[in-house]
């Protein structure tokens, strides 16, 4: 096109192509390549937070209503979530880190009897027929083995999450070839996986390109010897540039600068998992301050609060906001990087807008 790229069109390029008009809840997800899951609702998941600017219509709790009827999986990617089942076997069969014992095998077997022959299960009716007993879990805390062997069997391949009840898995038996896979196979499965992560991530800065590839060893530990070398084939096809010195990567098919890349004038309260203000170390690059999680952090050391969601007007990041319901309405407080918020009129009453787009969004629990 001719002009230089700068760090405007990458931000313009980043929200822009991240936020595309609303479509259907499979086209949105497809688009997206995987969707980041998290169990906190403040003032919901965000798998649901993320889902209601992507997709027409959207409503809390719609993406697990709809799960089963989908041609989805819940899995590992880069983290935990939901993902194409297309995109799911790409992964697969995986070879989990840690080895089990003959013995966790025989259980792990018997457990899958019992699952195929109902069906589905709910962890609850495999503990009260195995009675497994309790284990430390990762965080130093008990929960039932039954638990802790469902979900083994689920990471390895050998279930699959059927739906949910309560936000609890109900598993069924998964149908998957577990043929090794042969390394020029998963070569080409590693660059279609990265490829899917660089299409939801884009533009990435090189640290966070190599950031993420290093995450996928949890959805594909078994191809760990085979990362470097993905890398260096995706350098050499995905679209790039020096930036501040900075070196990006996106889709080759791609251009920064098009004019297509052009976000609207709206207000959105964005997760902290939302693509566009995912990458914290991007974060800062566009918008010139540190945002952080801090739902883990102590509640007196918080600078944001619990569930901070950055505060997005057109393509500036201007502070974020904490939302909940109490007795049936909608909450919120905001903080501001500049100490208040933008005096625009369009400001107010786009903010506004976005409010009331969560109220339905939240649907029956907003009075």
């Amino acid at each position: 096109m001719g002009m230089t790229l700068t760090l405007d069109h990458l931000r313009r390029y980043a929200v822009a192509r991240s936020l595309f008009k609303p479509t259907t809840l499979a086209r949105a997800i497809q688009r997206l390549g995987f969707v980041q899951a998290d169990p906190i609702r403040a003032p919901a998941r965000a798998q649901d937070l993320t889902l209601r600017h992507r997709v027409a219509g959207y409503r809390a709790g719609d993406l697990e209503r709809r799960y089963p009827r989908l041609p989805l999986e819940e899995d590992f990617f880069v983290n935990y979530g939901f993902l194409p089942r297309a995109h799911h076997q790409l992964m697969h069969p995986r070879t989990a880190r840690e080895a089990w014992t003959p013995a966790r095998w025989k259980q792990a077997r018997a457990v899958l009897d019992f699952v195929s022959e109902r069906g589905t299960a709910h962890p609850r009716d495999v503990d009260a027929h195995f009675g497994h007993g309790k284990t430390t879990n990762w965080f130093g805390g008990s929960s039932n083995a039954s638990t802790q062997l469902l979900d083994g069997m689920h990471y390895r391949g050998l279930l699959r999450v059927a739906r949910r009840e309560g936000g609890t898995r109900v598993y069924a038996p998964r149908i998957g070839d577990a043929t090794p896979v042969a390394v020029s196979d998963a070569e080409a499965r590693l660059d279609a996986l990265l490829d899917i992560i660089v299409n939801k991530y884009a533009p990435l800065p090189a640290a966070s390109l190599g950031q993420l590839l290093a995450y996928l060893r949890r959805g594909v530990p078994q191809w760990e010897g085979l990362r470097s070398t993905t890398l260096k084939r995706a350098r050499q096809r995905l679209g790039t540039a020096r930036v501040d010195g900075v070196d990006w990567y996106w889709p080759a098919d791609e251009d920064p600068r098009s004019r297509r890349w052009k976000p609207d004038d709206h207000v959105r309260l964005l997760t902290p998992f939302d693509p566009v203000v995912w990458d914290r170390r991007r974060f800062e690059m566009f918008w010139g301050w540190t945002y952080r999680f801090e739902a883990y952090t102590p509640a007196p050391k918080r600078k944001l609060g619990y569930y901070a969601l950055p505060v997005l007007w057109g393509d500036r990041v201007v502070g974020w906001a904490n939302l909940g319901v109490v007795d049936g309405e909608l909450r919120s407080t905001f903080g501001y990087v500049e100490g208040r918020g933008p005096r625009d009129v369009a400001f107010r009453v786009a903010l506004e807008e976005e409010l009331e787009r969560v109220r339905t969004f939240l649907g029956p629990s907003i009075t």
